[in-house]
């Protein structure tokens, strides 16, 4: 059957791949299957609840919560009615949750746990919405299974009316509104049709090597674009989807399932690597020895070349003595990884490549439903790392004269919602996306990122900088997990860095160094002295211009709940401009009270 609407992967499941195990989620310690069945008939009763409930085609509903099979059904459930999927993430503000639900017209909230029902209330009240439920049963709250009774019990009237609304729908209708995260100003709601998400499902689904019945971790939040497009495109193979129970035990459910694929970001895998690592500095003697040379060997593993046999019988020895446990920390059976939403470290690339576990980066965007590119291995010269791939087959890319990558194909969104003007400035006449990051394509195949548009800057003497670039090299170091780069017309470039604390701890007990706490510990002398050798040995890497000349350590975790990270784990630079610019002044040697000189300022 012809898939062109998100619906229709519903009745693709049941004639391809009628499972007992389509979605999965543990309960009370167990892991709870839902079949096709299940999922197609929740749906449809949620639908005929709607109906039953005065929902239209058009009409908005919003949800705010964790990954679940509740979600599917309803967002499946809303797309045979055609009323519009606005899903939001779980950890905004209140001011934030009440302008997209006020901007996006929703008449209906679906949210997982209490917490996030008493969290939202007070704004619930103050926007008017009338109708207001939980995925999880609590029996003194409002349940979503009151609609899905409902439409159970009007099933037989709604039943036919059901089936002309769906037959009336277009792949070029809304299907959804995902409010952008918004590193800067409140986010903006782009549009996607069903055509946008099934054009780039199909054109990504032949990439991966995947089995109806294959198990799938899912643990990026699905109200991202990248999370819910590979979550149709797993449908569509027919995959066993299992959801994570919360972010602190995928390695166990990973385990537990014996995973075979998971799409993710990298500041997971960087994390994962971090406590790798970590492991790897509590061995002593020979043990410690062949674990750190092992890595070493992983970064010069070639993935399109030949490796000189010598090379060849050392990766053999690695794999057998410390990469096989990396496998086996992934449950033994992954096909391959694929990572979005920000640039990977090259390095790791080739680790995880040399510990077998493909490890495969694509680029995207929101607007852009969202895959433009990604590395993959269904086809011979496919794979480049420190790309992001080759282009998919039916999206044209083009790098404008100032180096902007521009997109033109069936995943680009419709345009921001209640803003033409918005739409108008990053969609051209021509039809071309604007997508505001700074590329090139490599062997006129491979696109390579470079930076984002916005955030490059001139230093005073007029040279520019691309901090992405510079902060990823950076994160390369065990000892540094989180690097802002700063310097915009100044004479010279500047950086924050937050310390891997869980390295650095080692580090200093290896080293007889002591300490109270945090706080204390970036100040000491021997651990400044040691962040500037790592600074050092990156500089080395890097243009004059380029190179960072002074930096300060901070203490504080950057994260999305405190504001420094984006939703997506971006950096919020507005952000932390304000929150260290006390370090900053001294830095530049700022007078007190005097403005800086860069777009980002200290009291915005």
């Amino acid at each position: 059957m012809n898939i062109e609407r998100t619906f229709d992967l519903l009745e693709h499941l049941r004639q391809n791949h009628n499972r007992a195990d389509i979605l999965v989620a543990k309960r009370e310690g167990q892991w709870i299957k839902f079949s096709a069945e299940d999922y197609g008939r929740t749906s449809r009763r949620f639908s005929y609840g709607l109906m039953s409930l005065g929902f239209e085609k058009g009409d908005k509903i919003a949800t705010i919560s964790n990954n679940r099979p509740e979600w599917n059904m309803a967002d499946m459930g809303m797309s045979m009615l055609g009323v519009v999927h606005v899903p939001v993430y779980p950890s905004l503000g209140e001011e934030e949750y009440k302008y997209i639900l006020e901007h996006s017209d929703a008449k209906m909230l679906l949210v997982h746990d209490r917490a996030t029902w008493q969290r939202l209330k007070p704004v619930v009240d103050a926007v008017g919405l009338k109708h207001f439920y939980t995925f999880i049963y609590y029996g003194d709250l409002p349940h979503w299974s009151e609609v899905t009774k409902l439409g159970e019990t009007a099933r037989v009237k709604c039943k036919e009316e059901l089936r002309r609304i769906k037959d009336s729908i277009l792949p070029g209708d809304l299907a959804s509104i995902i409010y952008t995260s918004g590193t800067t100003g409140m986010p903006k709601g782009v549009m996607l049709s069903h055509s946008n998400f099934m054009s780039n499902m199909k054109a990504c689904a032949p990439l991966f090597p995947l089995e109806s019945g294959d198990r799938i971790l899912s643990f990026l939040p699905l109200c991202h674009v990248f999370e819910r497009m590979v979550n149709y495109l797993f449908q569509f193979k027919g995959c066993s989807i299992h959801y994570a129970e919360n972010i602190g035990t995928i390695a166990q459910n990973m385990v537990e399932i014996q995973a075979q694929a998971f799409a993710t970001v990298p500041r997971v895998i960087e994390r994962i690597y971090d406590k790798i690592v970590s492991k790897g500095e509590d061995l002593s003697g020979i043990k410690r020895l062949i674990f750190f040379q092992s890595l070493k060997l992983g970064e010069k593993f070639r993935v399109n070349g030949k490796h000189h046999f010598w090379y060849g019988l050392r990766l053999s020895l690695a794999r057998k003595l410390v990469f096989s446990k990396w496998q086996k920390a992934f449950g033994g059976q992954l096909k391959f990884v694929v990572s979005g939403g920000a640039a990977l470290q090259p390095r790791l690339s080739r680790l995880f490549f040399a510990a077998d576990i493909p490890l495969l980066e694509g680029y995207g965007l929101t607007e852009t439903s969202p895959v433009i590119a990604v590395n993959h291995l269904s086809q011979p010269d496919c794979l480049h790392i420190g790309s992001v791939g080759p282009v998919l087959n039916n999206v044209a890319v083009k790098i404008d004269e100032d180096g902007e990558i521009l997109v033109k194909g069936p995943n680009v969104m419709q345009g921001y919602y209640k803003a033409q003007d918005l739409s108008d400035e990053v969609i051209d006449a021509e039809g071309w996306f604007h997508t505001g990051d700074i590329g090139t394509l490599i062997k006129n195949r491979f696109l390579k990122i470079t930076d984002r548009k916005k955030e490059m800057f001139k230093t005073s003497s007029g040279k520019y900088i691309a901090p992405q670039a510079i902060e990823n090299l950076l994160k390369e170091s065990f000892f540094i997990e989180q690097v802002m780069v700063v310097g915009e017309n100044e004479k010279f470039a500047s950086a924050l860095l937050l310390p891997n604390f869980e390295y650095l701890h080692v580090w200093a007990h290896d080293n007889k160094i002591h300490f109270r706490d945090n706080p204390e510990l970036i100040t000491l002398p021997k651990v400044l002295k040691q962040f500037q050798k790592e600074v050092d040995v990156y500089n080395k890497q890097l243009g004059k211009h380029e190179q960072i000349k002074r930096f300060r350590l901070v203490w504080e975790d950057w994260n999305s709940h405190t504001g420094e990270l984006s939703p997506t784990l971006k950096l919020r630079r507005r952000v932390l401009y304000k929150k260290y610019a006390p370090v900053l002044r001294e830095i530049y040697a700022y007078q007190e009270g005097e403005e800086n000189r860069g777009k980002h300022k200290f009291n915005d």
